[in-house]
């Protein structure tokens, strides 16, 4: 307590608003006892002790604490000083606070409780975060931050309307952007690392390499033709990718899995033209219908070779899924392309099967090499 204030205590002069300093003396279940070095004690109501709701003085007090209180009133009739250590807390929170928005400054806080819609701190004053200021992603159960000392940053202020709204989620994206650029400076174009999935989209998936989400585009997903990222991956698998693009400005980085495996191309002069071989229907087009020869590899199967016969749809023909023997007509691994042709194979195995040799007619001999018949004919002459 300054010399000032302590004069003025000792000239019994204190009043409504002034901030006094005591030394806690007792507690009970709905009040706090001070001695603030008056003729009267300084009495602390439980209302008074905390920007948030408390069960028990003891909660934040404890016999020789020193606290710092705000006169609410001087009882002569039961000569006690009613004072707030809400209100002398809040004196002093409203301005830090103040300060701490301005400069964009990061606070330590502990989470009191968890309530509807987001969690509630006490920084002097009451601090409220939404649920969706918690954490960069949703979180479903709240109640694992209460009692946890979190990092916040103050969003919005309004003392005259006792409003304190705070961010977590302020902080971390704060933290990631620092990541996402350290993590841009290190890589490069062309460079194959490994990431773990953090999310799936119609379109692709977005992998984490340190720190960054790059996003997968689902034709880069895969060799061969994929319906839907889930179809090849799920959330927390391990990926080997490569970088396609990065965009540091804006903190993005296109990311291909297939182009860090294996191309099933290089290995496409195993198909032979001439040769036939199986492969099943994955997509049918009003032109044709694409043949996967093996995964990675397709081949086009033309309208025109799917049969001898006119054919006007070639769903009436073929259907995704079914397997089939296909003619190779053509192998170009520079474009990437396979001609095919389902007719020729099917005339090449009708024209096999009609060279196979007649089997054999059995026939009945004796020992002499004379037929059944001409035993029974013998036998009736005699």
């Amino acid at each position: 307590m300054s010399e000032e204030l302590q004069e003025a205590v000792n000239a019994s002069i204190l009043s409504p608003g002034d901030i006094v300093t005591g030394k806690v003396t007792a507690l009970d279940d709905k009040k706090v006892t001070v001695d603030i070095g008056y003729k009267f004690e300084g009495i602390i109501p439980i209302r008074e002790l905390s920007a948030l709701r408390i069960q028990h003085p003891s909660e934040v007090l404890a016999v020789g604490d020193e606290v710092h209180t705000s006169v609410l009133k001087i009882d002569e009739e039961d000569q006690v000083v009613v004072l707030s250590r809400r209100e002398a807390s809040a004196k002093e929170a409203w301005v830090s606070l103040q300060l701490k928005f301005e400069q964009n400054e990061t606070l330590e806080v502990t989470v009191q409780d968890v309530v509807k819609g987001g969690l509630v701190t006490d920084v002097g004053v009451r601090g409220f975060i939404p649920a969706s200021l918690v954490d960069r992603k949703f979180v479903e159960d709240l109640s694992e931050f209460k009692g946890k000392l979190i990092r916040v940053k103050v969003v919005e202020i309004e003392s005259e309307n006792n409003k304190l709204i705070l961010s977590r989620k302020a902080v971390m994206d704060e933290e990631h952007d620092v990541a996402v650029q350290s993590s841009l400076s290190t890589l490069q174009e062309g460079d194959t690392i490994e990431g773990t999935v953090q999310r799936l989209t119609n379109f692709g998936v977005f992998v984490d390499v340190g720190g960054v989400d790059g996003l997968v585009h689902i034709s880069e997903m895969a060799w061969h033709h994929v319906d839907h990222p889930s179809d090849l991956v799920k959330i927390g698998d391990h990926v080997r990718v490569r970088v396609l693009r990065m965009d540091p400005a804006a903190g993005r980085i296109s990311l291909s899995m297939k182009e860090a495996a294996n191309n099933p191309w290089d290995d496409v002069m195993e198909f032979q033209s001439g040769s036939i071989v199986n492969g099943t229907v994955r997509r049918v087009v009003d032109f044709g219908a694409f043949i996967e020869l093996k995964p990675g590899v397709e081949g086009l199967v033309h309208i025109s070779q799917l049969s001898q016969e006119h054919v006007n749809q070639v769903s009436d023909v073929l259907q995704e899924g079914q397997q089939v023997r296909v003619k190779i007509l053509s192998v170009d691994p520079i474009r990437k392309r396979i001609s095919l042709s389902l007719k020729d194979a099917q005339e090449k195995t009708r024209n096999a099967e009609n060279k196979r040799p007649a089997a054999p007619q059995m026939q009945e001999e004796s020992g002499t090499g004379a037929t059944l018949g001409d035993l029974f004919r013998d036998l009736f002459k005699s």
